[in-house]
């Protein structure tokens, strides 16, 4: 069996709050993941961060959006390694690959499920701020939902859909997210 985990990650600040574009700026407040392995779903504060490793070492996919261009970048800021070295599927990266732009997950979800996201990155900051870890742990974790029911939904069907926001009209774009092939788990991390 595959195991493939999917995430998204929370930060504590913005580059705005840092001052530039620089993801070595920014600290993680929540990670929340499903791990295909078991049909879990957890959330990891950044003082828990060192259990994720071994999972992530251990997947045979780590599947996001935006993956490689922020989540993986931020989560480097705390790994003894380089996260983007292992196998990884980064959907906003595959549709701007066919369609020459990025496009939010919010108008990829609402087009290809019917659902979207329940916010913005800036409310699970400010959730972080106020302490509310719950409502912080269900936004990060309805992230996580909607990108891997986008995954599955393009990996049946091999297409998903967005909404150009230019022309206002609902557009397909093929895409090919086979399972990846299983590998050797490799244990990246120092064992103490």
């Amino acid at each position: 069996m595959t195991r493939e985990i999917v995430l998204d990650i929370e930060t504590q600040n913005t580059f705005q709050d840092v001052g530039k574009y620089d993801h070595r700026l920014l600290k993680v407040s929540l990670v929340g993941f499903h791990d295909s392995a078991d049909d879990s779903w957890q959330c990891l504060r950044e003082s828990e961060l060192y259990r994720l490793w071994p999972l992530l070492e251990r997947a045979d996919r780590l599947i996001g959006y935006n993956l490689i261009g922020f989540d993986l970048p931020v989560l480097n800021n705390y790994y003894p390694g380089n996260l983007l070295n292992l196998p990884t599927l980064d959907i906003m990266a595959e549709i701007e690959k066919k369609i020459g732009f990025r496009v939010k997950l919010d108008d990829v979800a609402q087009a290809t499920l019917g659902v979207g996201k329940s916010g913005t990155g800036l409310m699970a900051i400010e959730y972080f701020r106020r302490g509310e870890w719950e409502k912080l742990s269900d936004y990060c974790l309805q992230d996580v939902k909607v990108t891997r029911d986008v995954y599955l939904y393009g990996r049946e069907k091999g297409e998903i859909w967005y909404n150009d926001r230019g022309s206002g009209r609902r557009t397909a774009v093929t895409v090919d997210f086979a399972p990846a092939r299983l590998r050797q788990a490799v244990n990246l991390t120092m064992p103490f």
